[in-house]
Formats: structure tokens, sequence, C-alpha cells
């Protein structure tokens, strides 16, 4: 204990070491935050379900801070729905029993820009004959624009840029610009969209004594959330946030198994030396000259791309690597030190000497080595989630950089989808560095000085 006192009391002494600790200590926070807040098995369902999940959501949008560094303020996504009292709903009998259903989506538009696209999503409720709906567009002006007529099945979407017939009403123009304009016309450059309250109307009639008309109306905006949407609509703060524990843990398990295997093997091979001394250097030579990322890519292709299959293969390509030559040179010099000499003469066993006399004494000068040894895993599950390699369950950083390259994010200007995972696989790797070093100047009093 007071070992650790004085260690964390040295630490403080160097500020990227406590840099380096706030870093490691925020993102253990947001690991926390993501698996309370958002389950295993939720996760999972959620980053897998696709657009019939993420429905509501816009394409490809950009977070919404982005919005505090634009002069021209992109819009928000609007929901509104006669399920959840967002929007009015008026229904009336006639004398025949039927339903006159009125429905009023009412909303205020102050951006400085179009939206993605507009859709209504009609949940209705019939026997054998569908009720009838009849929409029309209420502009600022009060203008009433006709926009279509048709029989509203059951869970059935209306695409307002896909109606052939509303288009060539607007003069050619895309609804999603027109119903925004004063005077739908040709498009101008730099034109923007006639701010104030706009209404959505809807007029549906029933025809049997049961049945019943509800409508969801979605204004798909260009920015959503703190991190965006992909090219499925979903919300990528998901993978972000899960991303965090799967990249911490994953670093932290090949690190801690790689580097107290191999310390352990290294041991063996010294006491007992002989065939099985030489057998771990043989094995270590010939792993040393093996290429890892291929056979890692080999196995993700043709075998399983679990992240734990991929995990149990990088730790034991790993264990046999060059250290095991460094710890080998270390443990034939404490092998001979007086108090090895005086457990045996003691009759201490095999392994006592090992775990108790060898191997502590290496603990020290292992424990930088493992903490910086830390980021080159993470960036390794990231990179081969980047080949297409990776867990395709899992919502990971890399997966999100994968996603991006196939959709062409840089192209197309979406620099958030490839900086957000970029940025945290930089903190978490500068993070690890600079606790690593400042370690190494504690553990090495050679190193105190530079």
């Amino acid at each position: 204990m007071k070992s650790l006192q004085k260690t964390f009391r040295e630490l403080l002494r160097y500020p990227s070491a406590v840099l380096g600790v706030t870093i490691i200590g925020g993102l253990l926070i947001l690991s926390v935050y993501a698996i309370i807040s958002i389950p295993y098995k939720e996760a999972i369902r959620l980053w897998r379900g696709g657009e019939g999940i993420w429905y509501k959501n816009p394409k490809m949008a950009a977070p919404e801070w982005t919005n505090w560094f634009r002069s021209k303020k992109l819009p928000k996504t609007i929901h509104l729905s006669t399920l959840d009292g967002s929007a009015s709903k008026e229904v009336t009998l006639d004398s025949k029993g039927n339903k006159q259903i009125e429905m009023t989506f009412s909303f205020d538009y102050p951006y400085d820009a179009f939206p993605q696209e507009l859709t209504l999503f009609f949940t209705s409720k019939y026997a054998e004959k569908q009720p009838y709906a009849s929409i029309s567009w209420v502009t600022p002006e009060g203008k009433s624009v006709r926009v279509a007529d048709f029989a509203a099945e059951n869970a059935e979407a209306y695409y307002f840029s896909q109606d052939a017939k509303l288009q060539r009403r607007l003069k050619g123009v895309f609804p999603n610009i027109a119903l925004f304009m004063s005077e739908p016309s040709e498009v101008k450059a730099n034109q923007v969209p006639a701010k104030g309250a706009y209404q959505l109307k809807i007029s549906g009639i029933t025809f049997e004594k049961d049945s019943d008309l509800d409508a969801e109306f979605v204004i798909y905006g260009q920015v959503y959330g703190l991190a965006g949407t992909d090219h499925l609509r979903r919300n990528l703060g998901i993978a972000l946030l899960w991303g965090t524990p799967i990249a911490l843990s994953f670093g932290l398990i090949a690190a801690l198994g790689t580097t107290v295997t191999s310390m352990i093997i290294a041991a063996c091979g010294v006491w007992f030396g002989g065939w099985i001394d030489e057998l771990i250097q043989r094995i270590t030579e010939v792993n040393m000259v093996l290429p890892f990322l291929p056979i890692l890519i080999m196995v993700g292709a043709f075998y399983s791309r679990s992240l734990w299959v991929i995990l149990a293969v990088t730790v034991i390509f790993s264990i046999f690597g060059s250290s095991i030559k460094s710890l080998r040179s270390t443990f034939l010099q404490i092998k001979e030190s007086p108090y090895i000499e005086a457990a045996r003469a003691y009759g201490a066993g095999s392994g006592r000497i090992i775990f108790s006399y060898l191997t502590p004494r290496l603990i020290p000068l292992l424990i930088p080595g493992l903490v910086a040894a830390i980021p080159g895993y993470v960036f390794l599950e990231a990179s081969l989630a980047f080949l297409g390699l990776g867990d395709p369950v899992l919502p990971t950083w890399g997966k999100i950089l994968n996603d991006a390259a196939s959709n062409g994010a840089l192209y197309k200007g979406l620099y958030y989808w490839v900086l957000e995972p970029s940025a945290l696989l930089m903190l978490a790797g500068l993070a690890f560095a600079f606790l690593g070093f400042s370690l190494d100047r504690i553990f090495n009093p050679r190193l105190r000085g530079m």
C-alpha cells in the first residue's frame, strides 16, 4: 500500500501523467455510463436494427452542435404524431356511422436550409375497406397546396419525394424544397426557405364501424443529436459510447494477458532450463518471423470475426514475441542472486521460486510496458474492424470508420463521421502513452533526468 501511495505521489509530479490519468478516468466513466444506460442486448438490437428502428432519424445528418459554427442554421428533425398527442385529431360521425377524421400537424420552421425529406407514416385499422385520406399543405402565408389523395393501408409510408404527380404540380421542384418556398418555381442559387408556421392537414374518412386512421409526420432535418447519424439513420452515439468499453477491454485484456504470460513463460524457461528453455526459444524465433497482421486477417476472413476469437489469437501470437528474449536475459541474472540460492537451500519448490522470487522482481519494470501496450491493441482492433474483419455484431469505433469509408463520408463532406471515432482513438492512445512514459520514468531511475 505504501508503495502504491509513493508511486501515485510520483505520478503527480508529471503533468503528462495527470493528463493521461484524467483522460483514462473519463473514458472509464464513459464506459460505465454506456453499460448502465444502454444494456448490451439493447445496444446490439439498436445497432443491428437499421432503418426499421431509426425511421424517425435523418440519413447522414451532422451533429446538432455543428450549428454553433454556422451562420446559416441547418434544420433539426421534427416529428409529429396523432398517436402521442403532438398533432391534433378530431373525429366526427356522419349519418351512416362513418368517421370523418381531421388531423392537423402544426410546426414552426425557423431554419435557413431545407429539410432532407418529408414522410408520412399511416396506421390504419379496417376489416376490408381502407380509410381514404386527402392531404394538403398550408404555408405561413395561408396558401394551401394539394399534396395527395389515396386509400391508406395499414402501416403505409408516403414519401413526398417519390410522388411524381406532386412534383409535377410543384413545377418539377422537389417537394422538400418547393413546399418551403413562397412561390414554387425553379430553385435559384442560395435559395432559402420561407420561415414561419406551417401546417399539414389530413382529411380522412372511414367506411366501417370500427375503422380508424392515425398518422406520424416526420420532417427529416440535416442535423441530429450529439454524434449525428449514418447511412442507415443509426445514431452514431450508440457506437461511440459502446466502442469505449469494447476498445478498453480488448486493449487491457490483450496487454495484460500477453505481458503476464510472457513473463511466466520466460521465468519457467530460465528456471528449468534444458529442453524446456530450448523449446521456448525456438517457438519464439519462429513466431517472430511470422506475419502477425496477415494471420489475423486470415482468421477473420476464413474462420471467425468474433471479438473473442480475434482476442485469443492476438494473445497467443503476442506471447512468444521478442519480449521473451529480453525477459530471459533479465531472469538469468536474477537466477544467480544470493536470495535465490538461499531459497533453494531451505527447500523452496520450483513453483514458489518462480512466482514468489523471480517474477515479482520484474513486475515494476513491466508495468510501464503493459500500460504503453494497451493503445497498440486498441488500434489493432479498430484496424481490423476498419478492414471489415471486426466483429459484425458489436458497435465499435473501427466499425464506424469502416461504414464511413464504404459510404464515401469524406467525399460527401461528412467529416464528423470520421473525426469522432478517430478523436476517441487518438485520446485513448495519447492517454495510455502519457501514463506509460511517466511510469517508465518512475520505475526506471535512469530516465528521471530526461
